[in-house]
């Protein structure tokens, strides 16, 4: 027994990496996962909670295709070395299949090469940068998240239909995050771009404050705010251009920026009328009372994170992206070998999720990794955020 032990682990050192054989020899699928449960950003650990819940309950059901899934998430702190660190012992050390819905570019991009290198899967990148969606040169990970560009060029097609002779202010951070929703916002403005933005500032991540910014932007006499901010920022943003006694026609921010959270510091008073968009029900709204796959997940949530504050929408969105990398590990059926991995998240064809809004599907293909280009606007009334106008596509 002992020898077979010893040639078994051989067999795995060598092979496992493309096979998975680690997994079918087991009994178990390994899933690695980094995020911030500690540092500036820990509120989205949430998002690990959760999931780790999620699979214990499929574990209780039998597990996929007969098998355990061992959900290993680790707090990477927000900080790019960290998550290289842990990601290497993860994949090392812990063996993991695939790394699934790591939070953040930087961290993301810290890693990119390495897990590309090796062929392991990074799927669904809690990060919309674009460059997450590049088969050609980046086959072994795909995005999550609705792209900023996508994000950024629904607004602007809200804006040029509701909105005429718009007079646009766009306020952005100085990075990928900024550039990638500015490009987007600009290209769907398309020819009208260079008229209706009649003023453009950035700030960096490291500044203390955007209020000279903001100053600037009001003094352009735009009716039209589009802040790309993150964070604090957010919170800065709003009680800036309420303070400015600024009450733009439609102000926008993107949905990453749409957490209470980020809201309450600058008083929820003060985002009143604020627009982003989202394409996942509001499982606090009284409309989804009697959806099948709301209360499917507030059965999830009683029954699993009893007492969770389900105004946090990182709750959702962790049980919603853990279903859909379970619909994926579902397809793969018996061979759970990481090409077949990639090629089950590439084949997605018009899955509708339990909470995404009707309408919306989740659809890819192996020269287009975007699973999500469609959303819907809403608008912030001072207590949750209630969706208006039809589903806006970008495909």
């Amino acid at each position: 027994m002992t020898l077979f032990r010893a040639a078994l682990a051989f067999v795995f050192l060598v092979y496992g990496s493309s096979l998975g054989l680690a997994d079918s020899v087991m009994g178990e699928i390994r899933v690695g996962q980094t995020l911030p449960y500690s540092g500036p950003l820990s509120s989205f650990g949430i998002i690990g909670r959760v999931q780790e819940a999620y699979f214990a309950k499929i574990n209780a059901e039998g597990g996929i295709n007969g098998r355990k899934v061992k959900f290993i998430s680790v707090d990477d702190a927000y900080s790019p070395p960290k998550t290289v660190e842990q990601t290497r012992r993860l994949v090392e050390q812990e063996g993991v299949l695939l790394m699934f819905g790591s939070l953040g570019t930087a961290t993301n991009s810290a890693v990119h090469r390495y897990l590309n290198a090796k062929g392991i899967p990074q799927l669904f990148v809690l990060s919309g940068a674009t460059k997450w969606a590049d088969p050609r040169n980046s086959p072994w990970t795909m995005p999550g998240m609705l792209a900023y560009e996508t994000e950024g060029a629904i607004y602007a097609k809200h804006i040029l239909q509701n909105i005429p002779h718009a007079k646009i202010a766009i306020l952005s951070q100085n990075d990928d995050f900024g550039r990638d929703y500015v490009t987007g916002f600009k290209r769907g403005l398309g020819n009208e771009a260079k008229a209706a933005i009649v003023a453009e500032e950035k700030y960096e991540t490291s500044a203390p404050t955007i209020s000279s910014q903001l100053a600037t932007l009001k003094a352009s006499g735009a009716n039209v705010l589009f802040g790309v901010t993150i964070g604090k920022f957010t919170s800065q943003l709003i009680k800036g251009v309420a303070e400015l006694g600024w009450k733009p026609d439609a102000f926008f921010v993107p949905a990453s920026a749409s957490s209470i959270s980020f809201l309450e510091p600058a008083g929820l008073e003060n985002a009143i009328g604020l627009i982003s968009s989202s394409n996942q029900k509001d499982t606090i709204d009284p409309q989804w009372a009697g959806d099948a796959g709301v209360s499917d997940f507030l059965e999830f949530m009683k029954k699993y994170l009893p007492g969770a504050d389900l105004n946090n929408s990182n709750y959702s969105a962790g049980y919603h992206y853990a279903g859909l990398l379970t619909r994926v590990l579902q397809a793969c059926g018996k061979d759970l070998s990481r090409e077949n991995i990639m090629r089950q998240a590439a084949s997605l064809r018009e899955i509708a999720l339990p909470l995404l809004l009707p309408g919306i599907t989740v659809t890819t293909g192996h020269e287009d990794y975007l699973p999500f280009q469609q959303s819907q606007l809403r608008r912030f009334n001072g207590k949750s955020w209630i969706g208006f106008g039809d589903i806006l596509d970008d495909r």
